[in-house]
């Protein structure tokens, strides 16, 4: 089984930059789709970005221009740079993969939580103003 582990998370001020870690332990499989999503308090965990396939990526709207997701194959890493970062980016963030390359399981909507079955534990983000 993939296990996920975020870092780089912690506190900034608001306009301040940040990036995401996710390491992945030996996949089993390979996945469709890589994603981050966040989850604020009371609120229900959205997709930030993804991407599909080698190099697709897709972007919540909110964040276009200011982050990047990337990965570095060779490592098993996944990476989400946050550029401008606002208080409303607060949140606890996940790194997840989903689908199945080997198998055809396809991401159809890579933002959508529902297409994601393997995630990480979460690193916290706070940004203050």
């Amino acid at each position: 089984q993939v296990h996920l582990v975020e870092s780089g998370g912690g506190s900034v001020q608001a306009g301040g930059s940040m990036r995401l870690s996710c390491s992945a332990s030996e996949y089993t499989y390979r996945p469709h789709c890589m994603g981050w999503f966040r989850q604020a308090p009371g609120k229900e965990r959205e997709g930030v970005a993804a991407i599909v396939g080698d190099s697709n990526t897709m972007y919540k709207n909110s964040v276009k221009d200011r982050f990047t997701i990337s990965k570095d194959d060779a490592k098993n890493i996944l990476y989400l740079q946050m550029n401008d970062l606002r208080p409303e980016d607060s949140a606890m963030y996940y790194c997840a993969m989903g689908g199945n390359r080997d198998s055809g399981s396809v991401c159809y909507k890579p933002l959508v939580a529902s297409h994601y079955n393997t995630w990480g534990q979460g690193t916290q983000v706070t940004v203050s103003s």
